[in-house]
């Protein structure tokens, strides 16, 4: 009787390991993880048939037996994951209840136009509809998740909230150097100085420089803005042209005092900052210095002098 009842002992605990060891993935190699796809609203019934369609595991009926056992009563949330076969069923479904999906981003840098904007979101795998570029200056320069199967224009218009946000936040904290007076006027000259350094150690000084342009009613000669209406803010790839300088597009800074009509691009935050708390400087003018920066000037002759030094650089280059 002894020895019956040691087998029975025996014969259980081997049912309940056969019965675990899936659960905790005892004795399994996780193989590569793979894409796995659970639908809004899914049930745990629909779930486990597409693990075990997917081979993630083997029995849907015993996953569902030890998920209503051991696996609590959180519900399985939809969305797009990364699952490796053999990896535990505990594990699958703990990441499954929590939400653990994989993280999809969009990154749109720092002065990209909306042109370039509407065409990386139409490129992104996955997403649904297509988009046309937004009003330029209406999205902020970040990074973004989205999910697979998401419409572009959700994420789209989660970027333009986040410029809504950002200048909503930021315009009341805005010091009395500013120029601007609205807060679409400081998107437009945030664009004005996006473009025209890439160096973030000079965007507060050169938004002094045209703060203090504005507050005289001196025009700005901006390139950037002779530039725009030309390629929508892609970049020229030549010299602006005398008859380009000449021409009333609404954006031509060379030809009348105040800001060009609208943006020129999409300022992220620290340009949107520079304009609302520019340099205090008397400076009026700069021109690039040879190293990827610019120096200032306080007059014309001052101005004139730098600008020579920077032909006689680009002469040496054999830009000129």
């Amino acid at each position: 009787m002894r020895r019956a009842g040691l087998l029975a002992l025996a014969l259980i605990v081997a049912a309940g390991l056969f019965l675990l060891a899936p659960w905790y993935g005892w004795g399994e190699r996780p193989g590569r993880p793979q894409p796995f796809s659970v639908a809004k609203g899914a049930s745990l019934a629909r779930v486990a048939h597409d693990l075990e369609t997917a081979n993630l595991i083997s029995d849907a009926a015993r996953f569902r037996l030890l998920a209503r056992l051991l696996g609590g009563d959180a519900a399985v949330q939809a969305g797009s994951y990364r699952l490796a076969p053999g990896q535990g069923w505990a594990s699958i479904l703990a990441a499954l209840q929590a939400g653990e999906v994989q993280r999809f981003a969009v990154t749109i840098p720092e002065g990209w136009p909306s042109v370039l904007v509407a065409e990386r979101l139409n490129a992104i795998p996955g997403l649904t509809g297509t988009v046309t570029p937004p009003p330029e200056g209406s999205v902020l320069p970040d990074t973004y998740e989205y999910q697979p199967g998401e419409p572009r224009a959700a994420v789209l218009a989660r970027m333009q909230a986040a410029m809504e946000k950002t200048m909503a936040d930021l315009w009341p904290k805005r010091s009395a150097a500013s120029a601007v007076k609205t807060p679409a006027e400081a998107v437009i000259l945030a664009s004005i100085v996006e473009k025209e350094t890439g160096k973030a150690s000079e965007r507060r000084t050169i938004a002094g420089v045209y703060s203090n342009r504005l507050r005289i009613g001196m025009k700005l000669d901006a390139d950037p803005t002779v530039i725009y209406p030309i390629t929508q803010g892609r970049p020229l790839g030549r010299r602006i042209r005398r008859s380009e300088l000449n021409r009333d597009t609404g954006y031509n800074t060379y030809l009348k005092p105040g800001l060009p009509r609208g943006p020129i691009a999409n300022p992220g935050r620290e340009s949107l900052m520079a304009v609302l708390d520019p340099a205090a400087t008397d400076a009026l003018y700069f021109v690039a210095d040879g190293s990827g920066g610019h120096v200032f000037a306080t007059s014309l002759a001052e101005q004139n002098a730098n600008r020579e030094r920077w032909f006689a650089i680009r002469r040496q280059r054999g830009e000129m």
